[in-house]
């Protein structure tokens, strides 16, 4: 992400809004410990998560966390990659940056 888009409120508004959905925070949530503070893979064999692995445990028919993945990828804070049958999906960690810098100038001001 460029540093014009840092500040940029229709980006930010996508971002937000792709987790405004409470299983795509658990989700999201789930891949930024897997990923450990947002460590992006070198290759899709070093990928932190595969789609399928992220659902375990939630209740989420696979069909439908494919779906929130795909919406947290087009808002541009997950990676995701295709190895086979498998999608590997990591945190990118610029827009979490943007996020958290935003969130701490609006406490700050």
């Amino acid at each position: 992400m460029s540093n014009n888009r840092n500040n940029n409120p229709e980006q930010l508004a996508v971002m937000f809004k792709a987790l405004s959905n409470p299983n795509r925070i658990r989700l999201f949530l789930r891949l930024v410990r897997c990923c450990r503070g947002g460590r992006r893979a070198r290759t899709p064999q070093q990928a932190c998560a595969c789609v399928g692995e992220l659902g375990e445990s939630l209740n989420i028919a696979p069909s439908t966390v494919s779906h929130h993945m795909k919406e947290l990828h087009h808002a541009g804070l997950v990676h995701m990659q295709r190895r086979g049958q498998n999608v590997d999906c990591w945190v990118d960690p610029k827009p979490l940056k943007q996020l958290a810098r935003f969130l701490n100038k609006a406490a700050t001001s």
